[in-house]
């Protein structure tokens, strides 16, 4: 619960003064030991915390996301897998999972998407990437558009969506190999492009390190870099800068 909701409650009767009190002990967050969750972090960020499930210990795991789904009545999971899964849902029966961008999530159903965030993949082993960097879009508020398999080695695919991407608040460029995708796009576009190099590719490719180095010696202007594989960053960046444009 925010604060401003939590001061209403209490000013219209709903909440008492005890349990406003109750509330405030666990602001900016609540210590359960092995882990703090960061209350705050909407107030601060305008996002909130997010879980990266991957090597998190089942009962920990568990625990932090059904405090944070209590507190904020959504909450957004990365890295999971289907074991992971069953144990949340086990606490949490509202969660979802998706394999291929291994989220997993409670969401709202009535959640608000605004202006445009185009999600451009070099090939189709690059979605699993490219779709935890859509959903993680989706979940902050932003509409997604999927651009997928539009790699230089057929540019014409890439060419034929030109107006599509053009339209897009920010570009989300995903690719692997090379990794030539994200400076093709920023040479068309004039909004930002936000860079994934994925680790997908042959041996001298050094699983995404390749990829990483083409973009960040990218000589098109208006582009950035996040790690390699990392979806989550490319959308939790992509939505700030969306955010900006809508405002």
């Amino acid at each position: 619960m925010e604060i401003r909701e939590l001061l209403l409650q209490v000013q219209s009767g709903e909440m008492s003064l005890e349990q406003a009190e109750t509330e405030l002990k666990d602001l900016p967050y609540k210590d359960l030991g092995y882990a703090k969750l960061d209350y705050h972090r909407k107030l601060r960020s305008g996002f909130p915390e997010t879980v990266f499930c991957q090597g998190k210990p089942d009962e920990y795991l568990v625990q932090i996301f059904k405090n944070l789904w209590e507190r904020n009545g959504e909450v957004l999971g990365t890295r999971a897998d289907a074991r992971q899964y069953e144990l949340v849902r086990a606490a949490v029966p509202e969660v979802v999972y998706d394999p291929v961008s291994r989220i997993l999530k409670v969401e709202r159903e009535d959640k608000e998407r605004t202006g445009c965030i185009a999600v451009c993949t070099g090939g189709t082993a690059d979605i699993p990437v490219a779709e935890e960097a859509a959903q993680t879009a989706e979940f902050f508020g932003s509409f997604v558009d999927r651009i997928y398999d539009v790699g230089v080695a057929g540019i014409h695919r890439l060419l034929s969506q030109r107006e599509r991407i053009q339209k897009a608040n920010c570009v989300v460029a995903v690719a692997g190999m090379e990794g030539a995708l994200g400076t093709v796009i920023a040479g068309l576009v004039e909004n930002p492009v936000i860079a994934v190099p994925t680790s997908v590719g042959y041996g001298a490719n050094f699983n995404g390190l390749s990829a990483l180095l083409t973009m960040i010696n990218s000589c098109a202007n208006g582009i950035s870099v996040v790690n390699i594989d990392n979806g989550y960053g490319a959308g939790y960046l992509s939505t700030q800068i969306n955010r900006l444009a809508v405002k």
